[in-house]
């Protein structure tokens, strides 16, 4: 099957326009994306699209450009016939991949989010967004200096390490809850984060609204308390109370002034209505920004989770699509106002805030998966006697290696779904293959494919996948312990390791990343952030 071809400076010169609709989408792993891509580039990975393409591409006739790692790696044509199965038909190949786009000249980054680090970076800039030391932090609290600490993440991240003392509060949560948790406007509030670009934004955020409070961010987050010699506090679950009355009301006064100042523009239903009119020719996103307690308690339909502070951090995991249009709903006048303040100074050119009620919020729960082909499958119990047995049996694990790493059944090999043709010349000869994955649908999707390359093997599918083993309490194993691919799917956080020396060096090496995408941006051309 062929597909259209885009060379690597067409591709630049319809990026640099920016005047239409576009997806870029590197189907490398996401370990291996972070070695290197251009800017807008969204980690869509072969090995996981039929999972999140219609989520990230909401519309099928906008335009796709297909991203790998070059000649000699064909992942990009495997990409392209899938999505076109899944009905896209706007799909085009970028001419040698990442390496046709070096040989062009083109700038590569590394790392991940990119886009939204490197506007982290641009605000702190721009701004002069007040920050404090670790060092100074630490000194000021034991002087008796009364300050209170906001962690800008989402709470998994909280509870795994914080600063001592620190509430958590994530991003678009600061503006809506600080009023209710800071009552005295002489006290010091600093925002933290693991490193810089939601301690900034957070801190940034707080400034534009108007809080009268000193405010600054922690420079470098916990990375840079943990730098600093200071211990970090671990498995906290101290959550900023949400606003009464009186501090809702002060927060509502504060994002219409931000809403004002940043042109942020609102919708009703009806105007809703019509956007979904139009969704046929023009992408269209409605991300609740909200909590995800308050998401799946009732939520308006079709619309995704997106926290408000993860959707600034870390746009390209919720919106593949260049210049299309985001709708974001919250409940309060707060939560979507100050995200959208974020998203435009971002350029992104359209940006809605709908304050829905509670009666339109009809849909609960998470947003229904894909509809994929269900293999024949055995429970957690069946394969638990099939393993006690003796019988000649592989099980392998497709979650991501860190996934494995930290629990896997026992035995079972680790492989990349998408390198299933080349490694499973690793798999011993046996006469019954068991796939499972965290949720299983992974595991579904890639039986077919293990049936096609191993024809005289009985293939089944772990029901409910690797969670259905631990929810019956069934013994779990931990470690690399048998790796059928390279770990380069994913891309490893720098303390997602035991070897505090590599640690301490790979988290200086992220902040540095981090300080020095202002200049690269600057090489690049790409990036167009706005300053109000």
């Amino acid at each position: 099957m062929k597909f259209e071809k885009v060379s690597p400076a067409a591709l630049r010169a319809i990026m640099k326009e920016n005047t239409q609709e576009y997806a870029v989408l590197d189907v490398r792993e996401q370990g291996v994306h972070s070695e290197g891509h251009p800017f807008f580039a969204i980690p869509l990975p072969l090995s996981h699209l039929e999972l999140r393409a219609e989520r990230l591409i909401p519309r099928k006739t906008a335009p796709v450009y297909i991203l790998d790692q070059g000649p000699g790696l064909p992942l990009g044509e495997r990409a392209a016939e899938k999505l076109q199965d899944l009905g896209y038909s706007d799909v085009s190949l970028v001419e040698g991949g990442v390496v046709g786009w070096h040989d062009a000249g083109f700038e590569l980054f590394s790392g991940v989010n990119v886009p939204s680090k490197a506007f982290g970076e641009f605000v702190e800039e721009t701004y002069g967004t007040p920050h404090i030391t670790a060092s100074d932090l630490s000194a000021r609290r034991e002087a008796g200096e009364k300050i209170v600490v906001l962690d800008s993440r989402p709470f998994p991240e909280y509870h795994r390490m914080s600063i001592p003392g620190g509430v958590d509060m994530p991003g678009a949560e600061l503006v809506h809850r600080v009023h209710e948790s800071v009552e005295d406007e002489n006290t010091q509030i600093v925002v933290n984060c693991a490193g810089r670009t939601r301690s900034i934004i957070g801190a940034q955020s707080l400034i534009n609204a108007g809080v009268r409070n000193p405010v600054a961010a922690l420079k470098d987050g916990t990375m840079g308390w943990y730098l600093a010699g200071l211990e970090l506090a671990h498995r906290k679950d101290d959550i900023a109370p949400l606003p009464g009355y009186e501090a809702l009301s002060r927060s509502q006064r504060a994002a219409k002034d931000v809403a004002d100042r940043f042109g942020v523009k609102r919708i009703d239903m009806a105007q809703l209505q019509t956007l979904h009119e139009e969704a046929e020719g023009r992408s269209l996103y409605i991300l609740d920004v909200r909590s995800e307690e308050e998401y799946l308690a009732g939520h308006l339909p079709g619309a995704m989770h997106s926290p408000g502070g993860q959707l600034v951090q870390a746009t390209d995991e919720y919106v593949a699509v260049r210049n299309s249009r985001l709708v974001l709903v919250d409940d309060d006048a707060v939560r979507g106002v100050m995200t959208a303040s974020w998203l435009i100074q971002m350029n992104w050119p359209e940006v809605y805030v709908l304050t829905a009620t509670k009666d339109e919020m009809v849909e609960k729960g998470q947003m229904p998966t894909p509809e994929i082909t269900k293999a024949s499958v055995l429970s957690a119990l069946e394969l638990d006697a099939v393993l006690a047995s003796g019988e000649a049996v592989a099980v392998i694990d497709l979650a991501s290696s860190l996934e494995y790493r930290n629990g896997h059944v026992p035995g079972a090999y680790w492989a990349i779904r998408a390198r299933l043709a080349e490694d499973h010349i690793f798999i011993p000869a046996v006469g019954l293959i068991i796939l499972t994955s965290p949720d299983g649908n992974l595991a579904h999707l890639a039986a077919p494919e293990i049936e096609k390359l191993r024809p005289q093997t009985i293939v089944r599918v772990l029901d409910g996948g690797t969670n259905a083993w631990a929810e019956a309490s069934l013994v779990m194993e931990s470690g690399e312990t048998n790796l059928l691919s390279r770990t380069d799917d994913v891309w490893y956080k720098p303390y997602d390791t035991n070897d505090q020396e590599a640690v301490r060096r790979r988290m200086q090496e992220y902040l540095d990343w981090e300080v020095g995408l202002v200049q690269q941006i600057e090489r690049d051309g790409l990036a167009r952030f706005r300053r109000y």
